[in-house]
Parts: C-alpha cells; sequence; structure tokens
C-alpha cells in the first residue's frame, strides 16, 4: 500500500508505515552532577484515542509517560466509530434548528436522535443548557474555534504516519448523498460556513454523475456533494498503532486499573489513586471520555458531561464495494470502507452511562441505509456495537488546565470529532503542559468557563 498524498486531487489508498528503530526522543531519565535526574512524570487517565495521542506528543517531547484506563487501550468509544477526519464538519452538535428537531425525535427509538424516557428527569438541566446554545451566535463562534484548532490536522496525521505509528488511513474524500433536492441546499449552506478556513467549493454530482463517481450508489439518490479533502482511518487501527509506538518508546500503558480518587496537595494534584495503590504524578490528564466528568469531580473541578451513545454495524467482507466514505444525509448515517470491512454508524442515544445495546437503534441504521443501498449487509460476517460520546452542554471540547490547579489537565467532550481533534488537541495540550502555551487559542475550550455554570451534574453509572 502507498501512503496517500493529501496534495493530490483524488487521492487513494490506505497508509502503512513501519515502527521506527531509532528512539529519537530523551530517555526518561538523565544522569547528571549530582547523580540520576528523574524527568517530570505525566499520568494520563484513558487510553483512547485523545489519551493515547497525548501520550504520544508528550512522549515525542520527552516526557515521562503513564497511561491508565479502566478497561483495554482503544476500547470504548475509540473503538467503533467512524474513522473519520473531517474538519468541515466542525461545527458543535447543539446548532440552530436543533432544538426542533430534537423534540420531534427524542422520545422515538427508531430516530436519529433518541432520549430514554425514564432518563428525562435527570438529563432535564443539561438539556435545558444544550438548548440554550442552539442559536446562531453560539454556533458560529464555536465553529470558528473549532475551525482553528483543526487547521493543522491533515499536517498533524502524515507527521502521525511519518513517525511510525502504524494504522490505516484512506484520503477519498467524504461524499455527502442526499435523497431530497432541498437536504443539498442546507448541505451547502453548512460547508459554506467552513470556506473561509481554507476549504474549496465542494464537487456537486447530478444522479447520473453519482452513479459514475461511486458505482454502488443504488438507491433513488438525486444529488451528492464530495469534499475532496477529507481523510478517514479505520479507528482500531490507529489505537492499535499508538499503543505499540507508546510501548516501543517507553511509556507504560497499564489496563484494568480503576482510579478512585485524586490526592490533592494545595493547588497540585499529587497523587493517582487506584484500587491497586497511589501513583505519584508531577502532572495529571485526564482524557476519559464520557467518564471525565466523575473524574475531574474527584478533584472538585465541575464537568458538566453527558454520554451521547452511539451504534455502528459492520459487515466483514462485504460484497459491496465502496470507493468513498459518504454521509447519507436524511437518515444521518455515516458511511466508512475499510479494508475487507464495510461501517454503518450513527444515531444519538441520551440514556446515561451504560453499555446497552437497543437493537431498535441497530435496526434503524439498517434501515436508513437500506435506502441508499440496497443490499449493503451482505459479506461474510456481521458485528454490533456501542458506545459513548463524551458530550458537553455547549458542543465544544475541553482542553486545557483544571481551574484551581497547577498540575492538573482536562482533555475531553470531542463528542462525534474524537478522532478529527485528537492530534490536534494533543499537540496543544503538550504544549500547554510542557511549555506553558499551546500554538493555538484554547480559550473556547477552557475547562473554567463552567465553573460558574448551574447545569446538572454527570448522570449516575448505572
Amino acid at each position: 500500500m502507498v501512503r496517500p498524498d493529501p496534495r493530490a486531487d483524488k487521492p487513494r489508498g490506505a497508509s502503512v508505515v513501519s515502527r521506527p528503530s531509532l528512539l529519537w526522543y530523551a530517555r526518561a531519565t538523565a544522569t547528571g552532577a549530582e547523580g540520576p535526574i528523574r524527568m517530570s512524570r505525566t499520568v494520563i487517565i484513558g487510553a483512547g484515542v485523545i489519551g493515547l495521542l497525548c501520550a504520544y506528543e508528550l512522549r515525542r517531547r520527552g516526557a515521562e509517560v503513564v497511561v491508565l484506563d479502566r478497561g483495554e487501550p482503544g476500547a470504548g468509544c475509540s473503538a467503533g466509530n467512524a474513522g473519520w477526519i473531517v474538519p468541515s464538519l466542525s461545527g458543535p452538535v447543539p446548532a440552530p434548528g436543533v432544538v426542533g428537531t430534537s423534540l420531534r425525535w427524542m422520545l422515538r427509538p427508531d430516530s436519529p436522535l433518541y432520549i430514554r424516557p425514564a432518563s428525562v428527569p435527570l438529563l432535564a438541566p443539561w438539556l435545558l443548557d444544550f438548548w440554550r446554545h442552539c442559536n446562531p451566535t453560539d454556533y458560529h463562534a464555536g465553529l470558528a474555534a473549532t475551525a482553528a484548532l483543526n487547521r493543522p490536522t491533515m499536517a498533524l496525521y502524515d507527521a502521525l504516519a511519518a513517525a511510525g505509528v502504524e494504522f490505516e488511513m484512506h484520503a477519498d474524500g467524504i461524499l455527502y448523498v442526499c435523497l431530497e433536492p432541498a437536504t443539498v441546499e442546507h448541505v451547502r449552506e453548512e460547508l459554506a460556513a467552513v470556506r473561509d478556513h481554507g476549504y474549496a467549493e465542494p464537487a456537486v454530482l447530478g444522479p447520473d454523475e453519482i452513479r459514475e463517481f461511486e458505482p454502488g450508489l443504488t438507491g433513488p439518490v438525486q444529488t451528492a456533494l464530495w469534499v475532496r479533502e477529507e481523510r478517514h482511518v479505520r479507528p482500531e487501527t490507529l489505537t492499535a498503532g499508538l499503543a505499540r509506538w507508546l510501548a516501543a518508546n517507553g511509556v507504560e500503558v497499564r489496563s484494568g486499573v480503576e482510579v478512585v480518587g485524586l490526592g490533592r496537595r494545595g493547588r497540585e494534584i499529587a497523587g493517582v489513586e487506584t484500587r491497586d495503590g497511589t501513583l505519584e504524578a508531577d502532572h495529571v490528564l485526564i482524557a476519559a471520555g464520557a467518564w471525565s466528568g466523575a473524574l475531574a469531580s474527584m478533584a472538585g473541578v465541575r464537568l458538566p458531561m453527558q454520554a451521547g451513545k452511539g451504534y455502528h454495524v459492520t459487515v466483514a467482507g462485504p460484497d459491496l464495494r465502496l470507493h468513498h466514505p459518504m454521509y447519507l444525509m436524511e437518515s444521518r448515517i455515516a458511511v466508512s470502507p475499510f479494508e475487507g470491512a464495510l461501517r454503518m454508524s450513527g444515531t444519538m442515544e441520551l440514556s446515561g452511562i451504560n453499555l446497552r445495546l437497543d437493537p431498535r437503534r441497530v435496526a434503524a441504521i439498517r434501515h436508513g441505509a437500506d435506502r441508499y443501498l440496497p443490499g449493503w449487509q451482505r459479506g461474510a460476517s456481521e458485528s454490533n456495537w456501542v458506545g459513548m460520546r463524551p458530550l458537553t452542554p455547549d458542543g465544544l471540547p475541553v482542553i486545557g488546565r483544571a481551574p484551581g490547579y497547577e498540575n492538573l489537565f482536562l482533555a475531553t467532550g470531542h463528542a462525534m470529532l474524537g478522532v478529527t481533534l485528537g492530534p490536534a488537541t494533543a499537540a496543544a495540550i503538550a504544549g500547554l503542559m510542557c511549555d506553558g502555551r499551546a500554538d493555538v487559542d484554547l480559550a473556547p475550550f477552557d475547562p473554567a468557563r463552567f465553573a460558574a455554570r448551574h447545569t446538572a451534574a454527570l448522570t449516575p453509572a448505572r
């Protein structure tokens, strides 16, 4: 396989590169005039895509890093998402029009958005805060901030591959597929908002052009828009490649470690308390996705986080071979073709932190995809999955120093943009932790923005 050239009009193929043979960073200990000098130790809580990428960037800068996870590295939401690298979708989840749409959908188990009725009393304060952000002013401010953070995303992915992290990456753009002509105008309006951030006008394809461009689309599709700059990865390979790189480069990733407390000393976290003992730390980074709110509360930091459950259906050895990832607009389903697999991802369920798989949500994906891609389910085997996306009420990630602390940091709340924003988030937080500053304005993502808000606390795990 060859590495995609991001400068080409229509690059193809996947990128897999070899592990580096030399350790090119400073070692974790050095010998000085007075004997061994221990370098600063950073403990990262969370080994999903954000935590692993942060560990990678910190290790590149010479930090001693230990990563803890209650499960396995790369499991959870990082394992089963669509794998899209899509700066064109930089807009936050709370957007103009979402209130009306969500009210129509929220109690229908087969809709793109479902709120479990039993969870409504606990979710109500968070939902009210979320709905308050569904206005043009907040949306466009959030879009501009996220787009600025996203600016180096493609270059950072190229650098990740060049550094020897092995993963499957494709550079075939994203195809926005529409059944109704009215939907096309809505998509064009959304994409126009990111044109000021370096995106060209998307290519518009009519019904005949669509079939030539993507023969697998056999449903009654009217129009499609192709955004050529975008890419996608198979997320399992990204997290696995990061875990291998970290192990080869002196980073310890510990699985099955449950954090039960954060030992405070003045304005610092002195240690991370686990069921197996306390781990001393010079810096602590919480990057635990939907569980980050509960972890932050151990330090008295308010982080209004909810879990937005997403689902996927993955067909191994599919009969249908697609050349491009696509977003099925009316059904709100992301289609990701991988090497030897086809994944349909979608739906948003708010029901607290749990991994219950609702078969009605899976059925909604099947039915929605059938409208565009009849026969997509045929293949060698199939798997269903559910995972939890970390959502904040303003739709923006949380990146920065925790209020009231010198050495506690947060990198979480990326909703559906974890893979997209992961490398840029990691570079920014590593710069802040190692050099005292980031190369991008992190003010919109400051954890302190929630300190004075009276929103609901995290829904208890059950």
